[in-house]
């Protein structure tokens, strides 16, 4: 396990009640098996402890986000989950354990269209708020979380979307990575995952939009604020945190997108991140 970062670089980020440390999910805090090793598990625990205002920020649905929320054990504050696009605050004295308080959409038929166009196998899906999603045909087995519903292309066009997700499977990122140039996208916000994955948010929208929100709620000065990630939907929110850090899964983009990097996942390289916090604060 390594960090590149002496702790003292992050005295600025004291933990306690001023101070937002925002975490990616997926290759961040779980392995990429949805496995989270106890000491990650620890270490945002002890960290959420001191009243630190710990933030999950990712690309999940709220519907995927909450079992994490739930192994880590925080119930109260907030998440940012679809890229931004949707804000929660946590609350276990309402029903559900949290309502939605920012929720951001656009017209996804344009888009959609333009995709199809350029990439007629592709499969389609738009996120059912709280739900699951609506799919244009299934997508491979364990990708979608709670329930699916297949409706008709020109349906899913027709209604407003927080986020629209584009699936083909066979291909690589690096073919997403062309069928956007190819397309001209435009007038969106967009990321593309490790596979043949396409995340599609409204224009302007990323984990950092929706951060500065919470930020400004919570009245954390911009300065403490602390960001971790591994994936190219983390790279705005690396570069809105006081204090950015890449994990060592990350790609050549995202690394230089962060001032400091860790360890990978594998090696649980969140743990030095928050474990430097909690030594400013006790020194």
């Amino acid at each position: 396990m390594s960090i590149s970062f002496e702790p003292v670089a992050l005295t600025d980020i004291t933990a306690g009640p001023t101070s937002l440390v925002a975490l990616d999910i997926d290759g961040t805090i779980l392995h990429h098996d949805g496995t989270m090793s106890e000491a990650v598990r620890t270490a945002v625990q002890e960290v959420a402890a001191t009243g630190t205002h710990v933030v999950l920020s990712t690309g999940r649905s709220t519907h995927a986000c909450l079992p994490v929320l739930a192994e880590l054990g925080l119930d109260s504050g907030w998440a940012v989950c679809s890229n931004g696009a949707v804000v929660a605050r946590l609350d276990p004295d309402i029903e559900g354990g949290y309502e939605f308080t920012d929720i951001v959409t656009f017209d996804p038929g344009p888009t959609l269209r333009l995709l199809r166009e350029h990439l007629p196998e592709g499969i389609f899906a738009v996120e059912d708020l709280g739900r699951g999603y609506a799919v244009t045909s299934e997508f491979p087995a364990g990708e979608l979380s709670g329930a699916v519903r297949v409706i008709d292309f020109e349906q899913m066009c027709a209604e407003p979307a927080v986020r629209v997700t584009v699936r083909a499977p066979g291909l690589g990122s690096a073919d997403f990575h062309d069928l956007v140039n190819r397309s001209g996208l435009h007038g969106v916000s967009y990321a593309v995952g490790w596979t043949a994955w396409l995340d599609i948010a409204p224009d302007g929208v990323s984990k950092a939009s929706a951060l500065e929100l919470v930020r400004q709620r919570l009245d954390v000065p911009p300065e403490a604020t602390l960001a971790a990630g591994d994936g190219q939907n983390d790279i705005e929110m690396l570069g809105w945190a006081g204090v950015s850090v890449a994990m060592g899964g990350a790609d050549e983009v995202t690394r230089a997108a962060a001032r400091w990097h860790t360890g990978p996942v594998e090696a649980e390289g969140l743990v030095p991140v928050l474990d430097a916090v909690l030594r400013s604060r006790r020194e």
